[in-house]
Order: structure tokens, then C-alpha cells, then sequence
């Protein structure tokens, strides 16, 4: 039994994968497994990825099927005591797994670790901003109040201990773009978070992602499941209602006025604010525009986000 399960979902990435299968390989900390898993890709990746010829690497091909069934099946070929994922295009500094193993061996009752991450635009690195007060190395965290500005989880600077998965279920197949936020918000409802300010990974932005693509918005993942919870758990509602406030946006970029009532009609309005509330508003062609000056100081460091 390892220490370390690294599941590696792999679909046409690769102009990135041998990067990212570098950065693990180079890791100080070395008692661990990688399973990659390709999900069908068309391109050159699994030549890139065949060309590293390393014991602890376990290959998988198989039909396109997403990335949630993807990171699903590595769930189950796990032999590590703790499971981590890293998206084939971000990749870990080399002390990643050590300073992890540190902190999960520190603390054996803790189950979800998560490390700062930095993100690589097309013009800047430059480190993520959290709704987090710093007050040592390392917070004890509640992930929907971590995960006001950028989420206190990201795919791939998160560990979890293998046995969460049995009590939280997995990645929700029926989700195309959003699974992991569905599934770190039923993490949040059970565990606290540890999570390191070390920055301990880059994320690299790239506009050609999956999570990126308009279409898959409506396969966003599903509100109603927590319809009950957030009644009576203010920090759920706040979380779900900044969610909704981005995909009412997105829905009416689309002209998809049917989406837009859903999402809309499930905020509550005092909970996002004056200038939110004016946003949902606009005219399309002015949000567009609101949207691309956005992008633009986000791609260069600044503003809050770039993910949504």
C-alpha cells in the first residue's frame, strides 16, 4: 500500500501532460502511485505519456466517456492511504507530496488537505487571492466561507483521506462542467479543511478547458440536491447563491431566458449585494463587454478571479 494515489484524467492535453507527469516524477517526497487514465483523446497525448517509462506510473485507455467517470475509475484502482488529482495541465512544485505527507501525518483525524495554488494566464503568473484570514502557516477551515473569492479546493492541490469517498459518494457523472464543485461542497458539508498557504501549485488558465466551453452550461451541476441543506446553513446559501449569481450571468450571455429565471429565481437577492444585483440586470451586449475588461485585469493579475 502506498501513501500517495495521484489520479491523472487525461483527455487531449498534450502540449502539457509531459509537464505535469515531470512535476510528479520530480517530487522530494516519493512513496506513491500515478494513475492516468486516458478518456479517449485524439491527439498526441498518449505518446507523450508512454514515453516516460517509470514503475509507479499505472496506464489506463479507455472509451471518452468525461472526466468524472474518469476520476471515478482511478478512485477505485487506488491503493493509496490517500487519494490526490491533478489535472493534466498543472503540474505540483517539488514538495508538494512532502509538505502534504507532513500535514497528514501531523494531523491523522484530518481527512481534506488542500495547498495555496499561484495561476498561469496567457500574460502573468501570479497567486490566487482566498477569503481567508491568515493567521499562521496552515487554517483550519470551513470551505464555503474559505471559498468566497477562490475556492479553498481546486482539483489539483487537495488530498483526501481514501475512505471519504465511501461516506461522500464521488464525481457526478451526470455533471459535465462543475462536478468538482458539487463534490467539494458535499466534502464541506462533513469535514473541515486544513489548508497550507504554501504555494505549492500552479494552475495553469487554459481557455481551450472543458470547464470553459458555453455549451456545457446546461449539464452545470444541480442546486436542488442541497435545496433543504442551505435552508438552515447560511454559509451553504451564500456559497450556492454566489454559484447561481455566475450561471444566471452565463445564461444570459446565452440568450437562454429559461436558465436564467432558474438560477435567478433561486438567489436570495440581499445575499449578493447592490452591485450583483444591478449586474443581473444589464443587457447581454453590456455584460459582454463587462466581462471582457474583467478577463483582461484578471489575466493580468488582477480582480478576484479568472475561474469564473
Amino acid at each position: 500500500m502506498t501513501f500517495f494515489s495521484v489520479i491523472i484524467p487525461l483527455y487531449n492535453k498534450e502540449k502539457f501532460i509531459e509537464n505535469t507527469i515531470k512535476s510528479v516524477l520530480d517530487q522530494s517526497f516519493g512513496d506513491y502511485e500515478i494513475i492516468v487514465i486516458n478518456d479517449g483523446s485524439t491527439d498526441k497525448s498518449e505518446e507523450k505519456l508512454l514515453s516516460f517509462k517509470d514503475e509507479r506510473i499505472r496506464y489506463y485507455s479507455k472509451k471518452n466517456e468525461g472526466v468524472s467517470l474518469t476520476r471515478n475509475l482511478g478512485i477505485s484502482l487506488a491503493n493509496g492511504s490517500f487519494v490526490t488529482f491533478l489535472d493534466a495541465d498543472d503540474y505540483w512544485y517539488p514538495d508538494f507530496l512532502k509538505v502534504m505527507h507532513e500535514y497528514c501525518t501531523r494531523f491523522p483525524e484530518q481527512k481534506v488537505f488542500a495547498a495555496a495554488i499561484e495561476i498561469e494566464t496567457s500574460q502573468k503568473i501570479f497567486p490566487a487571492k482566498y477569503s481567508i484570514s491568515k493567521k499562521s502557516d496552515f487554517e483550519f477551515v470551513n470551505y464555503f466561507k474559505a471559498s468566497v473569492k477562490e475556492s479553498a479546493i481546486l482539483t489539483s492541490s487537495a488530498v483526501f483521506n481514501t475512505n471519504i469517498f465511501e461516506e461522500i459518494g464521488v464525481f457526478d457523472p451526470k455533471i459535465k462542467s462543475g462536478q468538482d464543485t458539487d463534490l467539494w461542497i458535499r466534502t464541506g458539508l462533513k469535514y473541515p479543511v486544513l489548508f497550507i498557504w504554501k504555494v505549492l501549485v500552479r494552475y495553469i488558465h487554459d481557455e481551450n478547458s472543458l470547464s470553459k466551453n458555453p455549451n456545457l452550461i446546461t449539464s452545470k451541476m444541480d442546486f436542488s440536491k442541497f435545496t433543504e441543506l442551505e435552508k438552515t446553513n447560511q454559509d451553504l446559501k451564500y456559497f450556492l447563491d454566489l454559484n447561481r449569481f455566475s450561471l444566471a450571468i452565463k445564461s444570459k450571455l446565452l440568450s437562454n431566458k429559461i436558465l436564467f429565471d432558474y438560477y435567478y429565481n433561486g438567489i436570495d437577492l440581499k445575499n449578493i449585494g447592490r452591485k450583483k444585483r444591478f449586474l443581473l440586470h444589464l443587457p447581454p451586449y453590456l455584460l459582454q463587454f463587462l466581462i471582457k475588461v474583467k478577463l483582461k485585469l484578471a489575466n493580468l493579475g488582477f480582480g478576484s478571479s479568472v475561474f469564473k
